[in-house]
Order: structure tokens, then C-alpha cells, then sequence
């Protein structure tokens, strides 16, 4: 029942009252309010801390533990928490209109020109958004409109996002079945697997291919060396767009500004996103080459097809021409490579001396681990769960910040910040060697949890 002017100033709370809720009611608010069974679960894995102040790799609870984030804002945070440069640049465009559509606005002609200048080859306009699944929808979009066609291929294992479009060419049944018809005219094809991409593409004409360069939510997959090359190629043959989504890869994460650029290629169209806005601004952006742009949206009647509300706003764009400055001028794509390969040489090193880690993989400091699954009965379950129950020791014993891949749960992430030390790698090695050795399986790690998760697991 809705309340009357009276009763609703003295319900509303207030910014100060915000401030010092406590972590209590803040659980009450989730479940009454946002998603119950989202904050079951997090309290279930002993994740529903209260986080009251964050800087750089380090996150304080309300109690005063301090823990390194590992996981980065899955990929948004490459500069780390509250970086100073970027709240310092926000803070100076605030007197200038954020939002006034009837105007050019300068700061995103900026950026725009910036990224146009980073950006491998001869991508050049740039559409901005609000998140990497919108800078996929763009991408669709455009693709669809330039080219005349509907279909559109994408790979099994990747995740786009979790809009319409981006859900139709995201590659886990599990977050697209309960919704029905989503777009027509999708195909999935296997990930690293370039003689299917050409069967797909020689039976039925394709707007456009979207793929991951590393499989983030897969799995942290690496493809076959050379297979973005022959995918450029096939495209090119075909006559099919190549939409490159580098919204978690993006900006130095692998060791390379942009993880296309390994294998030197130039897609048509190209999402980014998550540290474009410096960990500060939610901020995407849907680059396109010249002509692509113009045939979809070339003329006065078609150029404000798609349009965004807060799009291009003053205080993100702001913020990305802080954020790309900053991860140039300290060369943080070339401390990803070398950080990388460090803390992926420790990991493998682990893998050698216990068996429960199956698999280490990734390139610059996206990196996964993946964990030995058990068998008969026990298979399915752990498949499911032992991601999170490691994540779960490392956070709880050992304060440090993780979470498994949506598509693939039996990886655990580590996409810590760019400005991580070395010290902080060998801690987050200590503690998986520590879990490892008392831990030889699943069973043992879901024994050693809370007695309400293995009653969960038990009872699923």
C-alpha cells in the first residue's frame, strides 16, 4: 500500500543513514527487497561480509580485516579500487553539464578520438554505452543493419551478457532456457574450432561471428595458437562481420592492450567496457570501422537509430580518458604480461605437486584454475560446488577475494588488479598450497565448510 507524504519522509532513508546501516538489516534489505536466494547464497559460502572501505588490491570489512581482491570486479578493475586519478578527474568535470543531449559534448569527443588512436587498425567510431552486455547489443545491432542479414554466429562457452541479444549469443543453456524464444537466427559453434566456424558460415550466410579472445566465464579458455588469424580470414572469405568482444580483456588485462593483438588482427566491430571507466564509472563502448558505421547508420535519418540516455555522459567519459591515460603512461599492459607469467609459473608449479588442481591456464593476469572433480555420485555436485568452496576457503582463512567462472564453476578467477606486487602473488600462492595440502579433494573441502553447506550440497 503506498504510504502518504507524511509517512514516506519518515520511512525514506536518508544518504547519512545509508552510511552506517549495519550488516544485519542490510541482509533484511536483500531479502525483502533485491534477491533473497542471492543473499542465501553468499551466506552459505560465508561471502556476505560488510565491505566498508576499499584502495587499491586491499578491501576492509566492517570489523577491520583487510583482504586482497583477486577477482578484480571481474576484469572492471584495472587500476584497482578508488583509484586517485580517476576520482580526481570525475571531480573536475562537475560544475559541466553531465547529461544535455541537444549538444556536442567535448569530453566524448576525446575519448572517442582516443580510442580511435588505441584501438588496433582502422576502428574509428565509437558509440558509447553503459555496460559490455549494452556495447554488445550495439554490436548486433550495427552488425544486422550494415549488412542486410539477420544471423548472427557466436562461441559455445562464451558469455556476452545477459540482455536479449547478448543472453541469444551467450553460450550456457542454463541463463537462456527459463526465458523461451530469445533471438532468432543465433548458432553456436565450438570455441578453438575453425573448421566448424567454416562449415557454419559456408551453409548459411552470416551477419556477423561475436567471440571472446580468452573465453572469460568459460573458463579462462586460451584458444589454439593461430585460430583468431583463420577466423579473421573465414570472415573475410564469407563475407561475415568479425565482432571481437574484449570487455574483459580489454585495456592490459592479458599482457596486451587489446587481446586481439597477439595474433595482430582487426575485427569490424569491437565491445569494450568494465575498466574503460577506471573502476569508477560505468561506462561501454561499441567501436566500429568507418565504412561498417556508415552503412548502417550513414545519413541524417539513420544516425540516431540506436541512442543511450546516459551514454557518453560527462562524468564516464571523464573517467575512461583518466583510466586509458593512466594504464598507458605506467605501462600497465606490459606489467600484466610479466606478472602474469610469474604467478602462472608458481600456480603450474602447484599443479605439479597436488593433484586436485587439474588445470592452470590464462595469459597476463586473467588467469584460471581449474579444479579436479569427483567421481561417481560425487562428480556432478562437486562440478558445481567446488569452485565455491575454494573461493570459500581463501576469503574466510585467508582474506582474499575470489569467485568461480559462471560457465565453467569448477574454475576460480584471478583477475586481480594491474598494480598488484609481486609480495601479494606469493601470498595468494601460500594460501592455495595451504588449502592443497589439506585438501586432497572435494569431499575434504566440503567437509571443512560451514555444516549449513555441506547440508545444502547434501540435500541439493
Amino acid at each position: 500500500m503506498a504510504l502518504d507524504t507524511g509517512q514516506l519522509c519518515r520511512e525514506i532513508a536518508t544518504l547519512d543513514e545509508a552510511l552506517t546501516v549495519c550488516k544485519e538489516e542490510v541482509k533484511e534489505n536483500y531479502k525483502s527487497y533485491i534477491n533473497p536466494y542471492f543473499a542465501m547464497m553468499l551466506g552459505l559460502l560465508g561471502f556476505d561480509k560488510s565491505f566498508v572501505k576499499a584502495e587499491g588490491m586491499e578491501v576492509w570489512d566492517s570489523e577491520g580485516r583487510v583482504y586482497l581482491d583477486f577477482l578484480g570486479g571481474y576484469g572492471a578493475l584495472n587500476l584497482g579500487h578508488n583509484p586517485r586519478e580517476i576520482l580526481e578527474a570525475v571531480k573536475k568535470v562537475m560544475t559541466r553539464p553531465n547529461i544535455l543531449q541537444t549538444a556536442l559534448n567535448p569530453m566524448a569527443s576525446v575519448l572517442a578520438k582516443n580510442l580511435a588512436a588505441m584501438t588496433p587498425g582502422d576502428l574509428q567510431m565509437t558509440f558509447f554505452c553503459n555496460s559490455g552486455a549494452e556495447a554488445v547489443e550495439g554490436a548486433i545491432k550495427l552488425a544486422k543493419a550494415a549488412t542486410g542479414k539477420n544471423r548472427i554466429l557466436y562461441c559455445e562457452g562464451s558469455f556476452h551478457g545477459k540482455t536479449v541479444g547478448a543472453l541469444s549469443v551467450t553460450g550456457r543453456e542454463k541463463y537462456k532456457t527459463p526465458f523461451g524464444l530469445l533471438m532468432n537466427e543465433v548458432e553456436g559453434v565450438p570455441f578453438g574450432d575453425a573448421a566448424a566456424l567454416e562449415t557454419a558460415l559456408r551453409e548459411h550466410p552470416a551477419a556477423a561471428l561475436i567471440l571472446e579472445p580468452i573465453q572469460g566465464e568459460g573458463g579462462i579458455i586460451v584458444p589454439p595458437e593461430g585460430y583468431l588469424k583463420q577466423v579473421r580470414a573465414l570472415c573475410n572469405q564469407y563475407d561475415a562481420l568479425l565482432i571481437i568482444d574484449e570487455v574483459q580483456t580489454g585495456f592490459g588485462r592479458t599482457g596486451r592492450m587489446f587481446a586481439c593483438e597477439y595474433e595482430e588482427i582487426i575485427p569490424d566491430l569491437l565491445c569494450l567496457a568494465k575498466s574503460l571507466g577506471g573502476g569508477v564509472m560505468p561506462i561501454g563502448a561499441t567501436m566500429a570501422k568507418e565504412e561498417v558505421w556508415k552503412m548502417a547508420y550513414g545519413s541524417m535519418d539513420k544516425c540516431l537509430l540506436h541512442t543511450s540516455t546516459f551514454g557518453g555522459n560527462t562524468l564516464a567519459v571523464a573517467a575512461g580518458i583518466a583510466a586509458t591515460e593512466k594504464i598507458y603512461r605506467e605501462n600497465l599492459a606490459d606489467q600484466a604480461e610479466e606478472k602474469g607469467e610469474y604467478f602462472i609459473s608458481r600456480l603450474r608449479e602447484l599443479q605439479q605437486r597436488y593433484s586436485i588442481i587439474r588445470e592452470v591456464r590464462g595469459k597476463g593476469l586473467m588467469i584460471g584454475i581449474e579444479f579436479l572433480a569427483g567421481k561417481g555420485l560425487m562428480r556432478k555436485v562437486s562440478e558445481e560446488y567446488l569452485g565455491a568452496l575454494v573461493a570459500g576457503e581463501l576469503l574466510n582463512r585467508y582474506g582474499m577475494i575470489t569467485a568461480y567462472t559462471l560457465n565453467n564453476p569448477n574454475v576460480i578467477r584471478l583477475e586481480p588488479p594491474l598494480i598488484i606486487q609481486y609480495e601479494e602473488i606469493d601470498r595468494m600462492i601460500d594460501a592455495l598450497e595451504e588449502i592443497c595440502k589439506k585438501h586432497k579433494n572435494f569431499l575434504s573441502l566440503a567437509m571443512s565448510g560451514s555444516k549449513t553447506i555441506l547440508h545444502s550440497i547434501i540435500n541439493r
